[in-house]
């Protein structure tokens, strides 16, 4: 077992509770009702702290997914990831996955109650971050868990002139607890797909996705989007279980994963598309003004 102290916050409405592990990465474990648990643990907690090994909902940063090399340019100057340092992980094609902070050990606890957690991660102080993504700010995170839901609030605010781009998101896999996978029925939201190629990385094609209901059956999926309309909801639902994903602000991208060998489905959230730090498609934070962004998670 990790020895990283995990925060247990509790629903005051419903017997819901979620974990939050601040040490590793801020990462949320476990939602849960009583035995029922609706996030995938995945290989645990301590292969994604020692590995990289996604579970539950961790975050991506500062770039969701994947870059198609390892540097990347802005301003006229470009940047070099090193893999193996500072953060820097590859997937099994050589090329960097997930960001930096993954099961990263920075963050302080800001504010704390019963149903709430918010932690700061100051990452102009870090120069170990600031050597794969230059741009000094401030990033809070704040996890809510009310109403039989799981919030997630994000703010990222420059500390000097640089703007900061926005290519961050979150992994959450979710699951419902007793029923097959391919019993679930999947609910998407109409946006734009955007198929990949056999490294996972945008071709540059694109396509219309119609907003569906249909069962996951033997479906397999690792399918990019943008287009996602602020407030989408995904959902998965099956027997008498219901787990809803909601965009609520400042998510336009959107990953969805159904591995071939876990019964779980990942719902991700992102600030921009896949590639978008080389691509250059995507937004800022700029000097003065924060930005925020927030899904959540419901599960009944």
């Amino acid at each position: 077992m990790s020895e990283f102290e995990a925060v247990t916050l509790t629903d005051p409405s419903s017997s819901l509770t979620a974990t939050v592990v601040p040490m590793a990465g801020m990462i949320v474990t476990s939602l849960r009702d009583g035995e029922h648990e609706f996030l995938g643990q995945r290989r645990g907690l301590d292969a994604y702290i020692t590995a990289g090994k996604t579970m539950g909902v961790p975050i991506l940063y500062p770039w969701a997914n994947r870059l198609s090399a390892s540097k990347y340019g802005i301003n006229g100057a470009v940047v070099t990831l090193t893999p193996g340092t500072g953060g820097v992980r590859t997937d099994e094609h050589g090329v960097p996955i997930h960001g930096v902070l993954t099961g990263y050990p920075g963050w302080l606890i800001s504010d704390r109650s019963d149903n709430t957690l918010t932690a700061v991660l100051d990452y102009g102080g870090r120069p170990r971050l600031l050597a794969s993504f230059p741009f000094p700010h401030v990033l809070t995170q704040r996890v809510t868990l009310a109403d039989r839901t799981l919030t997630v609030e994000t703010t990222v605010m420059p500390t000097t002139a640089a703007s900061v781009p926005l290519c961050f998101g979150y992994h959450p896999y979710v699951q419902l607890p007793g029923i097959p996978r391919a019993e679930w029925i999947l609910t998407t939201p109409p946006m734009r797909h955007r198929p990949t190629d056999n490294w996972g990385l945008p071709t540059g094609a694109h396509d219309d996705w119609q907003a569906s209901s249909e069962p996951m059956g033997s479906t397999l999926y690792d399918d990019g989007f943008d287009q996602v309309p602020e407030g989408s909801v995904f959902a998965i639902a099956g027997g008498e279980r219901r787990v809803e994903v909601a965009f609520l602000k400042g998510y336009p991208a959107a990953q969805l994963f159904a591995p071939p060998n876990d019964d779980v489905i990942a719902i991700e959230p992102m600030a921009a598309p896949t590639d978008a730090l080389r691509s250059g498609n995507y937004r800022f934070a700029v000097a003065g003004k924060p930005e925020t962004t927030r899904f959540s998670i419901t599960a009944t």
